[in-house]
């Protein structure tokens, strides 16, 4: 199962490093990893998208995460009510006669044609990862050139 957790660490050198080799030491993946700044400059926010098939590694997890210096606080929105997004920017085929099929599609979605130029289109969408998965199933068809996603990101 995928557990979503936050971690508001100290925003210092290697941090980010330290946070990623317990996991690697422990043979946990690291499903999804977006860090970012806080309102706070000393402060960066990760969320961490983890697969622990029960409740014991997650807590092992969390356990591990607190020893560490840098670490602030760990919250698990697994059973907590939350949003969560992912970005993805995605180059597809396109041709004019296209245009209006695919604005179709993506009205669908919280997507949007944000370049074109030749035979491509660059497309923004910003939604949960099951809708963004079901998004990409559906401009396959046109044809997929490239592919850049965040990972998610989750707020209570």
């Amino acid at each position: 199962m995928r557990h979503t957790i936050s971690v508001l660490v100290e925003n210092k050198f290697g941090v980010l490093a330290r946070v990623a080799g317990l996991f690697s030491a422990r043979g946990y993946n690291i499903s999804s990893l977006a860090v970012s700044d806080t309102l706070d400059p000393t402060v960066s926010y990760m969320t961490i998208v983890v697969e622990a098939e029960d409740e014991k590694v997650l807590e092992q997890i969390k356990k591990q995460l607190n020893k560490l210096i840098d670490v602030i606080t760990i919250t698990d929105f697994t059973k907590k009510e939350h949003i969560n997004r992912e970005l993805i920017l995605v180059k597809v085929n396109y041709s004019p006669k296209d245009k209006a099929r695919l604005e179709g599609i993506l009205s669908k979605y919280i997507a949007k044609i944000i370049q074109h130029k030749g035979d491509t289109a660059i497309i923004e969408a910003v939604d949960e990862q099951e809708k963004i998965k079901e998004l990409l199933e559906v401009l396959s068809r046109f044809g997929i050139k490239e592919l850049v996603r965040t990972g998610r990101v989750v707020i209570a």
